[in-house]
C-alpha cells in the first residue's frame, strides 16, 4: 500500500514542481519580463494561504480523499493548457489570474498526502515512510524541473506545459488506487471551529511551531532561487534553462541524505534537526557566487542539497509527533499552505529584487536569510517556553 501511495504522490509532484520552473521560462521567453514572472509564481502559490486550513478541515472530515487529490490534478492540467492560449498574447493581469486558479489546491500536493501517512503506516514504520516521503518530494523536485528543463531546451517551453498536463491525467489514475480511508475526525464540530482548531494548535504547540516558522521561512528564501537562478546562467555563459540542472543537484544531495540518516534522526527531537539543517544549508550558499562555471556550480548545488536533506523527515516526523491523529490534515495542509504563501511572497520579491542587486548578491543574501531562518525558529519555541516558566 505503501508503494501505491509513494507512487500517486510522486507522479503529483513531479508535476507540481514542473509548474513552478516551467510558469517562469514561459513568461521568461514570451514576455521577457521578470517583475510578471515573479508576480505569476506568486500568484499561483498565494490562494494556498486561504485554502490550505480549508483543504485540511475537510480531508480530517471526509471519506473522500481520492476526489479532492485527483481535483487537484485535474485544475492544473486544464489551466497549463489554457496557459499556452494567453501568455503573451492577453492583457498581462490573466496570467496570474489564471496560476491563481491553479494555485486553489495546491496544498493538497503536500500536505494533502502527508497527511494520509498516519492512517496508512503503523507507527513504528512512520520514520522509515518519512525518509520515503521527504525522497518522494525530492525526486519530484529533482525530476521536475530538470525535465522542464531538457524539455525545453530540446523541444519548446510549451511542449514542457503539455508534458504537465499529461502527467496530471497520470496521476489522476495513480490516485484512483489508493484506498479510501475512513474520517480521520468524525465529529459534529462546526466546519469553520474545526478549522480554526487546526491553526490554534499549530500555532500554540511550542515544538511544533518552532519547526513550521523555520520551514515556512526556508520556502520564502528558497523561492528566490527561481528568478535568481535563470538569470544567473548569463553570467556561466549558459542558457536560462541551465537552472533546472542545479535543482536536480540540490535535490540529489538532498535525497542521499535523507534516505540515509532518516532512521538516526529519532536520536534528536525533530525541530531541533531541521533548524540546524536549515542553517547549514544558509551557509552553504555562501560559496555559490565563487563558482566559476557551471560545472562548479553543480558541485556546490550537489553539497548544498546534502546538508539540507535531513530536514524534510524531521518536519514530517514534527507534525506527526506534536499533533494528534484527527488533526493531522488541518496541520499538514495549514502548515503546506504558510510554506506555499512564503513561497509566493519570496518569489515575488525576487522578481523585483534580483534585477536591481544582481544574482552574487542575491545568493548571498538567500544564505544569511536561511541562517536568520532558523534563528528565528528557535526563538519562537524560546520565547514560548519562557513565557510559560
Amino acid at each position: 500500500m505503501l508503494a501505491r501511495y509513494l507512487t500517486a504522490a510522486t507522479i503529483a509532484r513531479v508535476g507540481a514542481e514542473m509548474v513552478v520552473f516551467t510558469l517562469v521560462l514561459l513568461v521568461l521567453d514570451r514576455t521577457d519580463s521578470a517583475a510578471l514572472a515573479g508576480i505569476t509564481g506568486a500568484a499561483y502559490a498565494l490562494p494556498a494561504i486561504v485554502t490550505g486550513p480549508l483543504l485540511g478541515a475537510w480531508l480530517d472530515r471526509t471519506p473522500y480523499r481520492r476526489t479532492a487529490l485527483a481535483l487537484n490534478q485535474t485544475v492544473v492540467g486544464a489551466v497549463m493548457i489554457a496557459m499556452l492560449a494567453v501568455v503573451g498574447h492577453s492583457p498581462h493581469w490573466v496570467t496570474p489570474a489564471l496560476a491563481a486558479l491553479a494555485g486553489m489546491t495546491l496544498p493538497l500536493v503536500s500536505g494533502g498526502f502527508t497527511s494520509m501517512l498516519p492512517s496508512l503506516v503503523p507507527p513504528e514504520r512512520l520514520p522509515r515512510a518519512n525518509s520515503l516521503e521527504a525522497a518522494s518530494f525530492g525526486a519530484a523536485t529533482i525530476t521536475g524541473p530538470a525535465a522542464a528543463a531538457t524539455i525545453a531546451a530540446a523541444a519548446s517551453v510549451e511542449a514542457a506545459a503539455a508534458v504537465i498536463a499529461l502527467t496530471a491525467a497520470l496521476s489522476i489514475l495513480a490516485i484512483g488506487r489508493l484506498p479510501a480511508l475512513s474520517p480521520a475526525h468524525k465529529t459534529q464540530e462546526p466546519f469553520l471551529a474545526s478549522v480554526i482548531a487546526g491553526l490554534t494548535h499549530l500555532a500554540r504547540t511550542p515544538r511544533l511551531r518552532a519547526s513550521t516558522v523555520t520551514t515556512t521561512l526556508l520556502m520564502g528564501v528558497v523561492s528566490m532561487l527561481l528568478i535568481t537562478l535563470p538569470l544567473h546562467m548569463a553570467s556561466l555563459g549558459m542558457p536560462r534553462s541551465a537552472a533546472g540542472y542545479l535543482w536536480t543537484a540540490l535535490e540529489l544531495g538532498s535525497v542521499t541524505t535523507a534516505l540515509l540518516l532518516g532512521r538516526f534522526q529519532t536520536r534528536w527531537r525533530p525541530e531541533h534537526v531541521v533548524m540546524v539543517s536549515v542553517a547549514a544549508y544558509g551557509l552553504a550558499f555562501t560559496a555559490w557566487p565563487l563558482a566559476s562555471s557551471f560545472a562548479v556550480l553543480v558541485v556546490f548545488a550537489a553539497v548544498t542539497g546534502l546538508l539540507e536533506g535531513p530536514m524534510l523527515p524531521a518536519m514530517f516526523a514534527a507534525r506527526q509527533v506534536y499533533s494528534p491523529l484527527a488533526l493531522q490534515g488541518r496541520v499538514s495542509t495549514s502548515a503546506a499552505s504558510l510554506r506555499i504563501g512564503a513561497a509566493a511572497v519570496g518569489q515575488a520579491a525576487a522578481g523585483l529584487l534580483v534585477p536591481a542587486i544582481g544574482t552574487d548578491t542575491a545568493l548571498l543574501l538567500i544564505a544569511a536569510s536561511l541562517v536568520g531562518a532558523s534563528a528565528l525558529g528557535y526563538l519562537s519555541s524560546y520565547k514560548a517556553v519562557a513565557h510559560a516558566g
